[in-house]
């Protein structure tokens, strides 16, 4: 038996109940992407971007760890070998089949949940992030994946979702479609009937109109702008932090505005029941 529930949250709120204990996480990254080549590597106050997230990550009170699942390509040796130096575990795997490279990746360091980031934002907010995880931690015999994305609700780029192993074991085992093995949860969160699925919105989705991710060029030129604005006064910025840089210099809002709403999702529209 499903069941579907959700959390509304204020922009501001802190989200303090106490983990039972830290987990690692994993945090997708490749140099290949077909629309801005390197990107997670690109520097921002001159540090790579991919380092620059494992450091908000860590400020995160329910993680202790963040593994880089990246490919087996010879492409991605330099981000391996950056990691590595940095003292960030790696995990490599599959290019094509994240869902396989995420399975072998939770196997191969005991993570049970997993709880999953993309190098693609590289502008997560730590307490939003914990907030989403402790839903599901606070309550771990209630759901099967938690998630602040379904339906969006977030600025696009503060995605977090946590996935029990054995549902992730199931999509693993079970999804046959090119999307599923690719995005890897899908088949897991398309299906409610069958998962328990929870979602933890705020109380209005008017910040979604709000693109914080990295898939353009215009994307990165705009968060490299919010680094280099906020960055070397406050490295622990948050999201109202961002918010009102947004409305004091509205000129960087408009950098990447041409891509708002531009989803993976939409262009599968025909196969998913619950976007």
């Amino acid at each position: 038996m499903s069941s579907s529930h959700a959390h509304a949250a204020g922009p501001a709120e802190v989200f303090a109940s106490p983990a039972p204990r830290r987990h690692g996480a994993i945090l997708y990254a490749r140099m290949k992407a077909s629309r801005l080549r390197g990107k997670v590597l690109m520097p921002a106050c001159g540090r790579p971007l991919l380092l620059l997230l494992v450091e908000r990550l860590l400020r995160c009170e329910t993680l202790d760890r963040i593994i880089i699942a990246t490919t087996d390509t010879a492409e991605d040796d330099r981000l391996a070998e950056t990691c590595t130096a940095a003292g960030v575990s790696v995990f490599r795997g599959s290019e094509e089949d994240v869902l396989d490279r995420t399975y072998r990746c939770a196997l191969a360091y005991g993570l049970d949940p997993v709880i999953r980031f993309t190098a693609d934002n590289p502008l997560i907010d730590a307490p939003i992030a914990d907030g989403v995880i402790r839903q599901y931690l606070d309550h771990p015999d209630d759901y099967d994946y938690v998630s602040n994305n379904h339906p969006p609700t977030w600025p696009d780029g503060e995605e977090v979702e946590i996935v029990r192993f054995a549902a992730l074991e199931a999509a693993w085992n079970e999804g046959r479609e090119p999307f599923q093995r690719e995005h890897c949860t899908p088949f897991i969160w398309d299906q409610p009937e069958r998962f328990r699925v929870a979602n933890v919105a705020l109380d209005d989705d008017r910040l979604h109109a709000e693109r914080w991710t990295l898939d353009y060029p215009e994307d990165y030129d705009f968060i490299r702008r919010v680094y280099e604005e906020l960055y070397p006064s406050n490295p622990d910025f948050r999201m109202h932090d961002i918010l009102s840089l947004l409305d004091r210099k509205p000129e960087i809002r408009q950098i990447n505005a041409m891509h708002a709403g531009d989803v993976w999702y939409s262009r599968h529209a025909e196969s998913l029941r619950t976007i």
